[in-house]
C-alpha cells in the first residue's frame, strides 16, 4: 500500500514521516527549505491525511513499504510516530538510507517498569477514547499537551491546529495510536549503523529529552541536538536553528 506523497525540488532524495494525527503538510515550511538543494517528500503516513486507512498500523510493515515506494538512496526524517517508523525503516534498510533524522521521537511511547521516558498507558488510551465522541477537540487538546512549556508555544500551536485538517479529515489514528501503545524497538537501536541526528527538545512532555540521551548512548553514529526552550515540535518552534542542524547533517554526505 504506497502513501499518499508531496514532492518538490531537486537533488538528493529525502523523506519527511510526520507524527500521530497530522500529515506530511505539516513539514511545509521546512521542506520547502530544503527543497532548494533536495528532493523533498513529504508523506502522510497510512490513516492521516490522504492515505489510505489500514485495518492494523504496525510500524515494522509501514517501514517495509515505505522502502518499496522509495527505493533509495534516500535521507529519512521521522518526527514522533514518523520517527519510530523511520527506526525500524533504517535498521531494515541500512544500505538504502544515507542518513537518518530523529525528531522528538522514541522507541518506547508508554512507561514501564524498564522505560521512565514513556507517558502512561491510562493517557494514550484516553486520547483514543475520546476520539468518537469529540474528534476535533481531541486533537487540538492532544497538540496543546504537546506544547506545554514552550516559550514559543502559542505560535507553535497555532501552526500545528492551521495544519490539522489540510488534507482532510483522517480517518484512520486510532490503529496509528494503538501502535504507540505497542510497539517497542529499543531492540533495534543497536543494528542502525547509519549516520544519525536526533533533535530534542528539552521541555518535551511526550517524549522527553532522555529518551534523546539514551538514543545516543544506544545508536553506534548519532549526534544529538537538544533545545533548551523547544517542546515537542523543533522544527516548528525554532525552525531556522532547527533547519541549520539538519543541512549541517545532510549537505557533508554529498560533498
Amino acid at each position: 500500500m504506497n502513501c499518499y506523497v508531496e514532492t518538490q525540488g531537486c537533488g538528493p532524495d529525502v523523506v519527511l514521516l510526520h507524527g500521530w494525527g497530522l500529515h506530511g503538510g505539516v513539514f511545509g515550511r521546512v521542506a520547502a527549505q530544503l527543497a532548494t538543494r533536495y528532493r523533498v517528500h513529504s508523506v502522510d503516513l497510512p490513516g492521516h491525511g490522504a492515505s489510505a486507512v489500514p485495518a492494523r498500523f504496525d510500524a515494522a510493515v509501514v517501514a517495509a513499504n515505505l522502502a518499496r515506494q522509495f527505493p533509495g538512496p534516500v535521507h529519512v526524517l521521522g518526527w514522533s510516530l514518523g520517527g519510530l517508523v523511520a527506526q525500524y525503516w533504517a535498521a531494515q534498510q541500512p544500505r538504502q538510507l544515507r542518513s537518518l533524522s530523529l525528531v522528538a521521537t522514541s522507541p518506547l511511547f508508554i512507561r514501564s517498569a524498564d522505560w521512565e521516558y514513556g507517558q502512561p498507558e491510562a493517557a494514550m488510551r484516553a486520547v483514543g477514547g475520546n476520539l468518537n465522541d469529540a474528534f476535533e477537540a481531541t486533537l487540538k487538546n492532544f497538540l496543546a499537551l504537546q506544547m506545554l512549556g514552550a516559550p514559543q508555544a502559542r505560535d507553535t500551536l497555532k501552526a500545528l491546529n492551521g495544519q490539522l485538517f489540510a488534507h482532510g479529515r483522517p480517518l484512520g489514528l486510532l490503529p496509528a495510536l494503538d501502535c504507540l501503545l505497542q510497539a517497542d524497538a529499543r531492540a533495534l537501536a543497536g543494528t542502525i549503523h547509519v549516520p544519525t541526528a536526533l533533535f530534542f527538545g528539552a521541555r518535551d512532555r511526550i517524549t522527553p529529552a532522555g529518551v534523546g540521551h539514551w538514543l545516543k548512548a544506544q545508536l553506534p553514529d548519532a549526534t544529538l541536538h537538544l533545545f533548551e526552550q523547544a517542546s515537542h515540535a523543533p522544527f516548528l518552534s525554532h525552525e531556522q536553528a532547527f533547519l541549520t542542524l539538519l543541512l549541517s547533517h545532510l549537505d557533508p554526505l554529498h560533498e
